[in-house]
């Protein structure tokens, strides 16, 4: 097990055996999100994107796994691979106020780095609490960040601020956008997601979504800015 796996696992595992006063309130959601294309004939394509998020309440303390990827194959040769996921734990301090702990670990076979990861711990506010169909989260901390490359692996202190903007469209849809700035002295990352999701049964949603990844420094021939655009199936469970 590498230490990127190390550090998400013992991050979960203490958010899972931290005590919580309010626990006879948890309750717990699942979603997943799926995508695909796949084409043959005259043209063979596979693309498939694909996300799983477990989200535990338990009263003062919220935890959430994700794991998402995106593979594409174009005429039997890879074209695209890439695994991300994230574990949080959070604590309620009060109405406006949290804390909360970050690990993430990132595998991106095209993108020069063998893998990143990081570990963050921030302090955050609960904004807009005066609108109803809004809401706003931001959060501001410090961490570490370990990239690994085929040359060499190095470890960095960063910055890291993040903002999370829902707005209840309808009774039926909602928009998102998640926004995040890693920065380090080596290197700063920034990561942007604007979603739209729109309810077509009781637990099924169609969502559509655009991500921006933007890297200051890359390895040599690699581009600093990914985008990804997807139309994908929502299940909640």
């Amino acid at each position: 097990m590498s230490n990127s796996h190390r550090i998400l696992a013992c991050v979960l595992a203490a958010a899972i055996s931290s005590p919580s006063p309010a626990q006879e309130e948890s309750s717990m959601a699942t979603q997943v999100e799926l995508g695909a294309i796949i084409t043959s004939g005259n043209t063979e394509d596979q693309n498939i994107k694909y996300k799983v998020v477990f989200d535990w309440d338990t009263g003062d303390w919220a935890y959430r796994l994700s794991s998402e990827g995106f593979r594409s194959k174009k005429e039997k040769e890879l074209a695209a691979q890439r695994v991300y996921h994230v574990a949080r734990a959070q604590y309620t301090i009060n109405e406006d106020s949290f804390v909360l702990g970050r690990a993430a670990y990132e595998d991106d076979r095209f993108s020069g780095f063998d893998s990143q990861s990081d570990l963050s711990l921030s302090y955050g506010r609960n904004l807009l609490n005066n609108i109803q169909t809004m809401q706003l989260a931001v959060n501001l901390g410090v961490g570490v960040r370990r990239s690994e490359t085929a040359i060499e692996t190095t470890s960095e202190a960063i910055l890291r601020a993040e903002a999370n903007y829902a707005w209840d469209l309808s009774e039926t849809a909602d928009f998102t956008q998640d926004f995040s700035i890693e920065s380090g002295s080596d290197s700063s990352i920034y990561r942007s997601e604007s979603a739209i999701q729109t309810d077509i049964m009781e637990n099924l949603s169609m969502k559509f979504s655009v991500k921006v990844k933007h890297q200051t420094e890359v390895p040599l021939l690699r581009e600093k800015t990914d985008t990804e655009t997807a139309v994908t199936l929502v299940w909640r469970f």
